[in-house]
C-alpha cells in the first residue's frame, strides 16, 4: 500500500493516543529507517531541481500538530536538503497587531508559495480556529464559518496552480510530556521552552476534538489530510518523505524541452 492511501485521514476521525504511537512503515531498525529517509530525502532533492525548472510549479506544505509534535525536526530531517533558492519555511506565532488588524488569512495568503517554489508553514491558518475555539474567543457557528472560508481559500490555491500537502502530527499525551520534561531538564534547551505550551497542554482533549472536526471539515481530493503517527520521530520522517516522494511523482516532473540552437553555440 502506498504511504498516500496508508496515512491518509480516515474519516470519521478518531484521534487516540495509542494511533500515535504506531510505526506501520517501520524496518524495525530505527537506523535503518533513518538512512531510507535520507535516501528519500534525496530524491525530493533531486525533484525540486526538476519542479524549479518547469517554471509554473507551486507547492505548499502545511505541518500541524500539537507542542513537540515535530514541526521543526520534520523541516530538519526531510526538507533539509532542499535547495534554499527554491523552498521556504513560515512560522506562525501569535498574531501582530497589525495582522489582527486584517481579516485572519492576511498574514497567509502573502506567504504562499509563487511560481517554482516550496514552501513549508510551520502552523497556519488553522490555527485561527483551533487557538480561539480553545479559549472560547469564537462559538461552534464561527468555527463552522471558519472551516468553510479555509475550504473556499484552499481550493482557490489549487485552481491556480499550487500543489497542497497538509499533515497533522499525533502525538500522544505521554509522549508530550516526556518532551516537554525533556525540555525543561537540558539547560541547552532552555531556549525551546515555552512555559505557555504548559498551559495549552491542560486543554490537550479540546484541541484533540478540534483538530478532528477540522480534518474532517478541510479534508479534500485536492487538499488531503495525512495524520502521521508521531510518537517515533524517525518514523514520523519516514513517513512524510515516502509521502513526498509518491506526490511528487505523481506530478510526472520533467524538465523543459532542450532549445537546440543551444548546442551550436560556441563559447569562447
Amino acid at each position: 500500500m502506498h504511504a498516500q492511501d496508508l496515512f491518509r485521514a480516515k474519516l470519521p476521525l478518531k484521534l487516540k493516543d495509542d494511533s500515535a504511537k504506531t510505526k506501520p512503515i517501520s524496518s524495525g531498525d530505527k537506523a535503518a529507517d533513518q538512512v531510507r529517509t535520507a535516501e528519500l530525502a534525496e530524491e525530493i532533492s533531486a525533484m525540486q531541481d526538476i519542479f524549479y525548472a518547469e517554471n509554473d510549479r507551486k507547492m505548499l506544505i502545511i505541518l500541524q500538530g500539537m507542542d513537540t509534535s515535530g514541526k521543526d525536526g520534520t523541516v530538519r530531517g526531510v526538507f533539509g536538503r532542499l535547495d534554499p533558492l527554491g523552498v521556504r519555511c513560515v512560522s506562525f506565532r501569535a498574531p501582530s497587531i497589525t495582522e489582527r488588524e486584517h481579516d485572519y488569512f492576511w498574514r497567509v495568503h502573502r506567504e504562499v508559495p509563487a511560481q517554482r517554489e516550496m514552501v513549508i508553514f510551520n502552523r497556519s491558518h488553522y490555527e485561527d480556529v483551533l487557538y480561539p475555539a480553545v479559549h472560547g474567543l469564537i462559538d461552534d457557528r464561527e468555527c463552522k464559518r471558519r472551516y468553510r472560508q479555509i475550504q473556499d481559500f484552499e481550493r482557490m490555491l489549487t485552481e491556480t496552480g499550487t500543489v497542497l500537502l497538509k499533515f497533522f502530527l499525533h502525538i500522544s499525551y505521554e509522549e508530550q510530556k516526556e518532551r516537554l520534561a525533556a525540555r525543561l531538564a537540558d539547560p541547552q534547551k532552555h531556549w525551546k521552552v515555552d512555559l505557555n505550551d504548559l498551559k495549552e497542554r491542560q486543554h490537550w482533549d479540546q484541541y484533540q476534538r478540534l483538530y478532528e472536526k477540522a480534518i474532517e471539515a478541510t479534508d479534500t481530493d485536492h487538499a488531503p489530510w495525512y495524520v502521521i503517527p508521531a510518537d517515533s520521530k524517525s518514523h514520523r520522517n519516514l513517513a512524510i518523505a515516502s509521502i513526498m516522494v509518491e506526490s511528487m511523482k505523481d506530478l510526472k516532473l520533467n524538465y523543459p524541452p532542450p532549445n537546440p540552437d543551444y548546442f551550436a553555440i560556441d563559447v569562447k
